[in-house]
């Protein structure tokens, strides 16, 4: 059995192991890898058979809103259903762009290709796609989404989104959940998670497994020369890969609700499943972590 939490204000249970799908975007849309649909449907019914319940998407991740309307939409009451808005997508030639248009009819044209590709009514969380403040506040967005969530084609409202935007939206009270960037070797946003959790607003983190090993996904090598510096493979269990410690110093932060991670390998997912189910990592251990990695320059921003 997967640990589950509640998603802050929203009341929900989640799993802590939840399932990012970007990763079958298809090759279109930021270098992703080609994924047939044969291995769509095989990884999302694998997510929903693990007893995983949280899937986040975006209206811009290629395939990926659509492989859930053909594959999963069948099993809607087993999963709660995130995905973000804000974003167009344009023909490039050999991929697509991904520019975000800030504005009351691109949302609302966002909502209904979504609930269309993905076969549903409602979309349980409804995120922006990091937008700045000043343009949340100069297309009144906020005030848009609202009138969507009257709607009844979304229950709760969100955002995703990082330092310095994300403390004014968590003062302000508008969103229900943040999305944000968190891992032993992106802590940027540490005391963050804990100040918006603090404010009732649930917690998804992004990024947990340190987004991957350099050259793979969205690795990057230099990110990787901070666990180098704090000799973090001196904390590893016997047998523990480097990808395990960091999906479990994730699962340590406190006040984190759910963390996405994303493959289209089902024995990568298989794999994901069995470090969640062990758990965070002993206390002494993760704040061993922290104070080395402090010492080696990575640390939590005001």
């Amino acid at each position: 059995m997967l640990e589950k939490t509640t998603l802050g204000r929203t009341g929900v249970e989640v799993t802590k192991l939840g399932f990012g799908a970007m990763e079958i975007r298809g090759p279109r849309i930021w270098g992703g890898r080609p994924v047939t649909d044969k291995e769509a449907e095989t990884i999302l019914n694998a997510v929903l058979d693990s007893g995983i319940n949280f899937i986040d998407t975006a209206y811009d991740y290629g395939r990926s809103e659509e492989f859930i309307g053909r594959f999963i939409s069948h099993r809607r009451s087993e999963y709660f259903l995130a995905t973000k808005c804000g974003c167009t997508v344009i023909n490039a030639g050999d991929h697509d762009e991904t520019p975000h248009v800030w504005t009351r009819e691109n949302l609302l044209h966002n909502i209904d290709i979504s609930l269309s590709r993905m076969k549903t009514d409602y979309v349980d969380l409804w995120q922006l796609h990091n937008p700045s403040v000043d343009q949340v506040e100069s297309g009144q967005l906020v005030e848009v989404m609202k009138e969507v969530q009257q709607s009844g084609k979304v229950r709760f409202i969100g955002i995703s989104s990082t330092l310095v935007h994300i403390t004014h939206y968590i003062e302000s009270g508008a969103f229900d959940s943040f999305q944000i960037p968190y891992s032993a070797l992106e802590r940027a946003h540490e005391d963050v998670i804990s100040k918006a959790a603090a404010a009732g607003a649930g917690t998804i983190i992004r990024g947990g497994v340190g987004r991957g090993e350099p050259g793979v996904g969205l690795g990057n090598a230099d990110r990787w020369e901070t666990w180098n510096k704090a000799d973090l493979d001196e904390l590893l269990d016997e047998g523990e890969s480097r990808t395990a410690f960091l999906l479990r110093f994730t699962l340590s932060h406190p006040s984190m609700n759910t963390t996405i991670v994303g493959t289209k390998n089902p024995s990568h997912l298989a794999e994901n499943l069995r470090i969640a189910q062990k758990g965070p990592l002993a206390p002494d251990i993760y704040e061993e972590a922290k104070r080395r990695l402090t010492e080696a320059g990575e640390s939590a921003q005001a």
